[in-house]
């Protein structure tokens, strides 16, 4: 299923508000504030470690996966023919992402994935899914403003270039193959996956470029 989306990047602590949470929702959240209250969970360093399993730990496989479509031609095609094998085949597999499809981004075509009614996720290449991906702004505006959307994360697309949203379902996940950036010929293996986002494999971010992971890891171009 695919039409056209939006979001709130900065409603990141709040974006549940004004929406129901499922059943288990409410339960984990009621097991924190108990934990929370007798001293047992520090909620700053629980966040830290959501932060970083959202970012970080869980995107890795994920970005692995398009390191190796964007360095082997018949890996890529394997993976958008049959991104399930493709993915199972690299050792990520689980509950969340038995049926993948892969959907990749050209200079005519951007996709992103949405999941409209609740928060279906590829959890075993993307990790814990961010809280604005579940929030109910996110859900609702991805489906009709995505362009207005990718501008509040800071992805400018011209005008020709089409917008392709795909509502993920508990049947089908979705993980976008963006295009690779330039120069990067030269890069290893793990350079190439540390240019892959966490958003830029959900169509609502971009990979960085040599000099810009250069810039962050603090080395140099």
């Amino acid at each position: 299923m695919s039409h056209d989306a939006t979001h709130d990047h900065d409603d990141h602590r709040h974006a549940h508000e004004g929406s129901a949470l499922p059943e288990m929702d409410l339960r984990v959240r009621a097991l924190e504030s108990l934990l929370v209250e007798k001293g047992y969970v520090d909620p700053k360093a629980l966040d830290v470690l959501i932060e970083t399993y959202e970012t970080k730990v869980g995107p890795r496989n994920g970005a692995r996966v398009v390191a190796k479509a964007w360095r082997d031609a018949d890996f890529r095609r394997w993976l958008l023919d049959d991104a399930t094998a493709a993915i199972a085949s690299l050792g990520y597999t689980g509950r969340q992402g038995e049926h993948m499809v892969a959907l990749e981004n050209t200079p005519r075509v951007h996709n992103m994935v949405v999941c409209t009614l609740c928060s279906c996720y590829p959890w075993p290449v993307l990790g814990l899914p961010p809280v604005w991906y579940k929030s109910a702004p996110y859900r609702s505006r991805a489906v009709i403003d995505p362009r207005g959307v990718l501008e509040e994360f800071g992805v400018a697309l011209p005008d020709e270039t089409e917008i392709r949203v795909w509502d993920s379902t508990a049947e089908v996940r979705y993980l976008v193959l963006p295009m690779c950036p330039p120069g990067t010929q030269a890069l290893s293996d793990d350079e190439l996956a540390g240019l892959v986002t966490r958003d830029s494999m959900i169509g609502t971010g971009l990979p960085l470029s040599p000099h810009e992971a250069a810039a962050r890891s603090g080395g140099r171009p």
